[in-house]
């Protein structure tokens, strides 16, 4: 009879957990294992130009709001590594067989706290892109202040690898969390991502503008580039330009597009 370590338990256990978890939501792990769960492609516009350098990847469900709904979901549920796995292998292979005039296109996903956190995340991504055939050097990974808090050495030791294999980093949502000015000297960072909550207030708020353009001044200083979130309005875009923005992407722009919805966007642009 052989015996059980105690390691073996709390594999034994950790199994257990996650079949009780995922028991919880079966209609959401069903539509991971299915590939129900849809991915679409919110544009990113140069300011200076017009033209859609890139794309974010949102996963999408139908009946669920929007991709920030659809991972708080999961991860009531125990499935948020699952999903965020799912939705950037997928975003990979439709992005790494794109043609004119979407080829040329940079592609960001986004990654979860459970990505870094997971010991050989890294090699887990590179074997993606590989497999992908996407170029690495037309990549894009952003992160939040949560995907650091429990090991920021170890997350900045990850990015870097992933970063010197050609992958940009990026800073999402930044200008709401109280370690974000951090980020700027501990990581490997090529852009921020300035949420759409300081946004939302450009043209009113003056205050709001105050912080924008002193967040693009710094960025500027540390070679950074930028780009605005929750673009809607001329208006907004109007200041984003006077301070230097980058890109952006919002509503104004586009909103989330399915594949040819993103070609005729491309075309049309």
């Amino acid at each position: 009879m052989s015996v059980r370590t105690a390691s073996n338990d709390q594999r034994g256990s950790d199994q257990f957990q996650m079949m009780v978890v995922r028991r919880q939501d079966r209609a959401l792990d069903d539509a991971i294992a299915n590939d129900h769960i849809a991915i679409h492609f919110q544009p990113q516009i140069a300011l200076a130009t017009g033209r859609v350098v890139g794309v974010e990847a949102l996963a999408r469900w139908e009946g669920v709001a929007s991709a920030d709904h659809l991972f708080e979901r999961a991860r009531r549920s125990g499935l948020i590594e699952r999903l965020s796995r799912f939705a950037q292998r997928k975003a990979l292979r439709i992005a790494g067989r794109w043609e004119p005039p979407l080829s040329d296109l940079r592609l960001s996903i986004n990654l979860v706290p459970e990505d870094l956190g997971r010991e050989g995340y890294d090699d887990w991504l590179l074997h993606e892109i590989d497999l992908a055939g996407f170029p690495p050097d037309r990549l894009t990974i952003e992160i939040t202040e949560t995907s650091l808090l429990a090991d920021r050495a170890l997350a900045a030791l990850r990015l870097t690898r992933l970063r010197d294999a050609g992958i940009q980093i990026a800073v999402d949502d930044f200008g709401t969390g109280y370690a974000s000015m951090d980020y700027l000297t501990s990581l490997p960072l090529d852009a921020l991502k300035i949420d759409r909550g300081l946004v939302v207030d450009l043209v009113a708020g003056k205050r709001d503008r105050i912080v924008v353009r002193a967040m693009i001044g710094l960025a500027r200083e540390l070679d950074l580039k930028v780009v605005a979130e929750g673009v809607e309005t001329p208006e907004q875009l109007a200041i984003l330009a006077e301070c230097g923005c980058d890109y952006y992407q919002g509503f104004l722009g586009a909103g989330p597009l399915d594949e040819q919805q993103l070609a005729d966007f491309v075309t049309a642009a």
